[in-house]
């Protein structure tokens, strides 16, 4: 019985541990995407969680870890939605009208998320920025392989798939930076007009001879 006890006492710290490094993870998040990253310190973070600063260092040794911190748990909760997502639905007939969708709806639901990951790389320090790489590249090979698929097909006309690939993901992520659901337009007609520019950029259909002239 004291050796049960003893366990479950030593349990209550974790926990509590792990909740509060998840406010402080949500403290710097909204700081950062409020005031930049340069601007904001450790202490004003501490003060949005209610800790005093020095609590902080038991979970984050460094403002640069949190940022870090932020931005690969961006990119593993979206490869982890994608996987999720593609798992869950049926084999879809136009694989880059999945991945567009996709796209611009789980990033709609997390602007400020984005804003940091996109905003906010220039402040990563090198060993950072390069574990963060990684992560985006291997969601920038999804899109990549669906664009390579399509030229083996004669769908898509693209000299460079990596380069569309970084385009196309450049030109989705922007959404978020200034669509409103205040706006004239909703969410599903943004999706339907950027669906539609995609399509227009890699389309193997010819240019007409007033469109080569241009």
């Amino acid at each position: 019985m004291s050796h049960q006890i003893a366990t479950l006492a030593e349990r209550k710290p974790a926990k509590k541990g792990t909740q509060t490094a998840h406010r402080v993870r949500r403290a710097a998040l909204k700081l950062f995407a409020r005031q930049g990253y340069a601007a904001v310190s450790m202490r004003q973070i501490a003060t949005e969680v209610g800790v005093q600063p020095g609590a902080l260092y038991n979970h984050f040794s460094t403002k640069q870890e949190i940022l870090k911190d932020l931005m690969l748990s961006h990119m593993r909760d979206l490869l982890e939605a994608w996987q999720e997502h593609a798992a869950n639905t049926d084999r879809p007939s136009d694989p880059l009208e999945a991945f567009v969708t996709f796209h611009i709806r789980h990033h709609l639901q997390r602007t400020e998320e984005v804003f940091i990951s996109y905003m906010e790389l220039r402040n990563l320090e090198s060993q950072n920025f390069s574990e963060v790489e990684v992560e985006r590249r291997r969601y920038e090979a999804i899109l990549t392989a669906i664009l390579e698929d399509g030229v083996k097909r004669g769908v898509y006309r693209i000299k460079e798939t990596r380069v569309a690939t970084r385009a196309i993901i450049a030109m989705l992520t922007g959404i978020p930076t200034w669509y409103r659901e205040s706006g004239m337009l909703s969410a599903e007609q943004i999706e339907a007009i950027y669906l539609d520019m995609v399509h227009g950029s890699v389309s193997a259909m010819p240019l007409s001879p007033a469109r080569k002239n241009r």
